[in-house]
């Protein structure tokens, strides 16, 4: 066998070994994003592996989509704006306060909404975000009578509009 039929063979092997490569790479990247556009969540981020509701952070980390944290017994609700939808672990957050109102203590549900647009909107909308914290309590099990809503607040938190949109339920004696 003379070298340049050994120097063809390397290239030909370099050359399918790029392709292969770059095959792997092209088609994990478009299952990657194929995954992000239907919404499914990556293996790495799976409900499993993340902490759970009664872990509170030491900063709450608020975007602007719909997240949940509970702090020092308050559950607070934040919620993408012009949206009232709640997160997927709503319930699991609620579970202390669900124990609480099954023992006979009352749940105070209080919606705040940024300053942002228009003020009767952003009323009404922290009214429907209670609310369906509310709902969400009373499919729990939790009766009508041990719920208080509060009337809507403008507030700004920290001066962050995120933060301001979000529903607190705490339980009171």
């Amino acid at each position: 066998m003379s070298s340049q039929d050994s120097d063809q063979d390397i290239r030909v092997a370099a050359v399918v070994l790029f392709v292969a490569v770059s095959l792997a790479v092209g088609l994990t990247l478009g299952l990657g994003i194929q995954s992000l556009r239907s919404g499914d969540v990556p293996a790495w981020q799976s409900p499993a592996t993340a902490p759970t509701a009664n872990i509170a952070p030491a900063a709450p980390a608020i975007s602007n989509d719909a997240s949940v944290v509970v702090e020092t017994g308050v559950v607070k609700f934040y919620f993408a704006s012009g949206k009232a939808d709640l997160p997927a672990a709503a319930l699991d957050a609620l579970s202390e306060s669900v124990a609480g109102a099954r023992a006979g203590k009352r749940l105070v549900i209080s919606g705040f909404h940024d300053a942002t647009g228009d003020a009767a909107f952003n009323a009404e909308l922290a009214k429907q975000r209670a609310e369906a914290v509310r709902d969400t309590l009373l499919s729990a099990g939790v009766v009508d009578a041990s719920i208080e809503l509060k009337k809507p607040e403008q507030t700004t938190g920290s001066g962050n509009d995120a933060e301001a949109r979000r529903v607190e339920v705490m339980v009171a004696d």
